[in-house]
């Protein structure tokens, strides 16, 4: 008796078998392991898809077809297979079982991605999809020739790619004479070429009369490796001799025999004998009927009717929509070999292509060509003069080689994948609701892959991990803050204003979020300087280390490092942080009416059990928290009532999330355009982000740039394709890493209101912190204290300004120090310290503790806390960094931004292709367009126009209403 898990592991003992006893192994994987072959597998689909374009281009399609087997002969959903009554005992498992019948739906097909005249040379095919029962079904695939032209996936890829495109004979030769042997070699070639010619040199008058060969095998149950085939029943008559001027013969014939007669096909199993006669991974192999006897073991019938009736051509152009797979089965019944084992990812993506649910994005060959040399040459300039002193047009171009290579080298992809290949059932197709809306938990954005970017997905990598548990409390991290983070004097950001701190936070949680195991259950400890204590809760005892929650890991296969973390958010840019991640709190933050609105009471978020607003996401809650929910609450509110207005007959539901959408696009463009450009004040950085979003600015000389060598950047990124850069969307542990912004926080705040500029009261971070926060803003107002904030600069992303209420505070019943707790996070996630991070993302290395800093004082403490400069933890050599001018955070952190800010547009379908009038409407799209941060504020807080900067972001410092003489100051 065999397992599918013994199949699954590559070793097969086979049982007793009339050829005799023997143990054997089949399966030989590409690249050495599972792993190592899904890899080349994924590649090569990616290939496929390119195949596919080209035949639409040769055709004059707009939308591609089938890689293979574009044009069908015949289509009919009412097909039955039927088991025989003798079926042999070896030979009955699962669905297949004596006197068996199921229905069955068949396509028979030409096998030229090209639809062309059946006349044309070609082979011929046969898929065939057995319904057991709503959970359980098998797609059997087979073609008119014992022997596939290529003996694996490489050599099937390279031929498709050499005759993509090609109709006139002279194009076909080019393919097979020329492309092919450069792509195989001569002898690969020449292999190809024979086959090809002996299977398509006959005369196929009717499908009726044909055989049809897997070519491939498959697990049969117990029985062990079988292939398979369908051979005509009853010996049915050849076609008459084809009209060769009619393109549709093969189909006129078929529907001729239809009208009177069944066309019936007897399905017949060969046993595997050993790997020299039958072998599982060489599909250009025959096994001959002389050694592997063809045993029927059931008829595929396909009953006598008219196939040229509406209902008939409505049910064809419904089988035609299909996606086969022949891992659409058990895994009783699952593929083997090599060229099966490719089948599940490459026909997955051609059909998914094929179907609008996913999108690939060519880069033209002029700047494939043109990339090299210049690409080069930025390299070599970069050793002697960083990118951002160079001249403006320079600077620019010179950012889009470094983007260039951050996503060829550092998009990595951490989400644990199937290998080798499972059976599946087939899938459902995505809800019409899921294509012009969100989905509550990120999932169906990329409705080719439901599950990528969704809550739960792991975050990903920008850098191979670095995971050294012997270096965890080394430095001690407690000395580490202590010398290096703590605030000792506040450090402000000139150029900013504290609602830039609050927006950040607002982002980052939308974005990131790391599950802690509950508080006293699983933690992490971390020794204490020598004379130092720590009261880890409150109340409790004085303690020789520092205690806090440690994250849940993802379980990892092979007992490699728990350096693998779920997201508790969605990674999308979906506003989850103001809806929820889950439909359940997506409902109960609604109307309860069930109305489109968010919940407000008199203007301000509803006031939870524990003190704190619902909202979305509720953690680490304070004041700007407070300010930036409750104003993008009623801005969805406000989208709701003009959805309402303008289009009366939308339902409630269909207005929600079409606000929904249109009040994340909003939160994407500001973070895009005005915050970002705040904080790295300079001129290249705003012209490469409204480039991002708006396109190039009308400049002959940056569009003539652009066309040679990044013509993707014509045109803003909403108005292009999504495109993941050949590594599944995720959010990484090193974007995560960068965004540790919290000396953007100050420890105290003036509160003022904005009439007069009149201060209301003093008070520390601790005071608008938790439950304190809702009461403050209803206290203080919303204008006055958005004004407060406008007019107050936040902390500068540098060392010795590390907030200190944030390095002791209560959270979920512990006391934390949250600059510990940053340092030991980023250390036990195995992302690398500062120097090898520098150097990961195309940095030199520091060679001295100098190269990082001049200041004096902060040389001695770094000499004196780290050994050696590849000590330097990574958020220390961060904030360390001298920044470029206008900079507010170091070029190396830059890097990550660069690489991942236009990632999280470019992979959104919302923000992409579907970023469009037909799924946000006219008005959402012109909300959007015209929307920004300030037309947000000054919606729902007019009284604020004067105040906010003329030229400028709302994220630059206000205007300040100075107190007259009666004022109080």
């Amino acid at each position: 008796m065999v397992s599918s898990g013994q199949y699954e592991s590559g070793q097969y003992e086979q049982g007793q078998y009339e050829q005799g006893q023997h143990e054997q192994s089949y399966e030989r994987y590409l690249g050495g392991t599972p792993q190592a072959e899904r890899v080349l597998f994924e590649r090569l689909a990616r290939e496929l898809m390119k195949v596919q374009a080209a035949d639409a281009r040769a055709a004059g399609a707009g939308a591609p077809a089938r890689a293979q087997h574009a044009k069908a002969v015949l289509a009919v959903e009412n097909a039955r297979l039927r088991f025989r009554d003798d079926l042999p005992e070896d030979l009955r498992h699962g669905f297949a079982q004596p006197g068996a019948e199921y229905p069955a739906t068949v396509r028979l097909s030409n096998a030229s991605g090209i639809r062309q005249a059946d006349a044309a040379p070609d082979l011929r095919g046969v898929a065939v999809r057995v319904e057991v029962s709503a959970d359980e079904s098998h797609d059997l695939l087979a073609t008119n020739w014992p022997v596939s032209h290529a003996k694996d996936a490489r050599e099937f890829i390279a031929f498709a790619k050499s005759m993509a495109g090609a109709r006139t004979t002279l194009q076909k030769a080019f393919g097979l004479f020329v492309k092919l042997p450069l792509a195989v070699g001569l002898s690969t070639a020449d292999r190809m070429r024979r086959n090809i010619r002996a299977a398509t040199r006959h005369t196929v008058t009717s499908l009726a009369a044909e055989t049809f060969w897997s070519r491939g095998a498959i697990l049969w149950g117990s029985a062990g490796p079988v292939r398979y085939l369908l051979r005509p029943a009853g010996g049915a008559a050849p076609g008459p001799r084809p009209d060769r001027r009619d393109p549709n013969y093969l189909h006129r014939d078929l529907a001729h025999r239809l009208v009177t007669a069944d066309v019936a096909f007897d399905l017949c199993l060969q046993r595997y004998v050993d790997e020299k006669r039958t072998p599982i991974e060489d599909g250009s192999v025959e096994w001959r009927d002389a050694v592997a006897p063809a045993v029927p073991v059931a008829r595929l019938t396909v009953p006598s009717q008219d196939v040229d009736t509406a209902e008939a051509r409505s049910a064809a152009l419904r089988v035609d929509d299909l996606a086969f797979n022949p891992w659409y089965t058990t895994d009783d019944f699952r593929p083997l070999g090599n060229l099966n084992r490719a089948r599940k990812a490459a026909y997955e993506a051609s059909a998914a292509y094929r179907r609008g649910l996913r999108f690939r994005t060519e880069e033209p060959l002029r700047n494939r060509v043109l990339g090299v040399p210049v690409g080069a040459a930025f390299r070599t300039l970069n050793r002697a003069v960083p990118w951002h002193r160079l001249p403006l047009q320079l600077s620019l171009l010179n950012l889009v080689f470094l983007r260039k290579a951050l996503r060829r080298f550092n998009l990595i992809d951490t989400d644990p994948h199937e290998a080798p290949p499972r059976a599946v059932p087939v899938p459902l197709a995505p809800h019409e609701s899921l294509r012009t809306a969100r989905s509550y938990d990120g999932t169906f954005n990329d409705l080719s892959a439901p599950a990528m970017g969704a809550v739960g997905a792991a975050f990903g990598r920008n850098l191979v991990p670095d995971y050294r548990p012997d270096l965890f409390d080394t430095p001690n991290p407690v000395t580490v803050s202590r010398r290096l983070l703590h605030r000792e004097s506040f450090v402000p950001a000139t150029s900013l204003n504290v609602l830039a701190a609050a927006w950040i936070q607002f982002q980052v949680h939308d974005w990131v979020n790391h599950r802690r195991h509950p508080a006293g259950t699983k933690t992490v400890e971390v020794p204490l300087p020598p004379g130092s204590a720590w009261y880890n809760t409150p109340g409790g005892p004085a303690e020789h280390v520092m205690r806090f929650a440690e994250n849940e890991g993802m379980q990892v296969p092979g007992g490699r490092p728990p350096v693998l973390f779920a997201n508790t958010a969605s990674h999308w840019w979906d506003g989850s942080e103001v809806y929820g991640a889950d439909e359940a709190t997506a409902r109960q933050l609604r109307a309860p009416d069930g109305g489109a609105d968010l919940r407000l009471e008199e203007g301000h978020l509803p006031i939870g059990p524990n003190g704190v607003p619902l909202s979305g996401f509720t953690d680490n809650w304070w004041l700007g928290l407070s300010l930036m929910h409750t104003l993008f609450a009623r801005e969805h509110n406000a989208v709701c009532a003009a959805l309402r207005r303008t289009y009366p007959s939308m339902s409630e539901e269909s207005v929600y999330h079409t606000a929904r959408l249109v009040v994340s696009a909003l939160i994407a463009k500001i973070h895009t355009v005005e915050w970002t450009p705040a904080i790295l004040a300079t001129e290249a950085i705003d012209l490469g982000l409204h480039t991002n979003w708006d396109g190039p600015p009308d400049s002959w000389l940056q569009k003539l740039g652009l066309w040679l060598l990044e013509a993707h950047s014509l045109t803003g990124i909403p108005k292009t394709l999504p495109d993941h850069h050949g590594a599944p969307y995720s959010l990484t542990e090193d974007f995560v890493t960068v965004y540790r912004m919290h000396p953007l926080i100050p420890d105290d705040f003036d509160l003022r209101e904005h009439h007069f500029g009149q201060r209301l009261e003093t008070v520390g971070f601790l005071d608008l912190n938790g439950g304190a926060a809702e009461g403050a803003i209803r206290k203080t107002g919303l204008a006055n204290s958005l004004y407060s904030f406008g007019i107050a600069h936040p902390g500068a992303i540098t060392l010795h300004n590390f907030p200190r209420a944030l390095q002791k505070f209560e959270r979920e019943g512990e006391i934390i120090d949250l600059s510990v707790v940053d340092l030991v996070r980023t250390r036990r996630r195995g992302v690398p310290r500062y120097n090898d991070f520098r150097a990961g993302l195309h940095k030199e290395r520091i060679r001295d503790f100098e190269d990082l800093t001049e200041n004096p004082e902060t040389l001695a403490r770094l000499k004196d806390v780290y050994s050696s400069v590849d000590e330097i933890d990574t958020m220390v050599g961060l904030f360390a960094e001298n920044p470029p001018t206008g900079f507010g955070f170091s070029d190396t952190a830059f890097r990550i931004f660069i690489l991942m800010a236009t990632r999280r547009l470019q992979s959104d379908r919302f923000l992409t292709v579907d970023f469009r009038p037909e799924i946000y409407t006219p008005l959402g799209i012109d909300w959007v367009q015209k929307g920004g941060m300030n037309s947000v504020i000054l919606r729902h807080c007019p009284e604020l126009a004067s105040l906010i900067p003329r030229s400028g972001t709302a994220f630059a410092p206000w205007r300040q209403v100075h107190p007259t003489s009666n004022g109080s100051t």
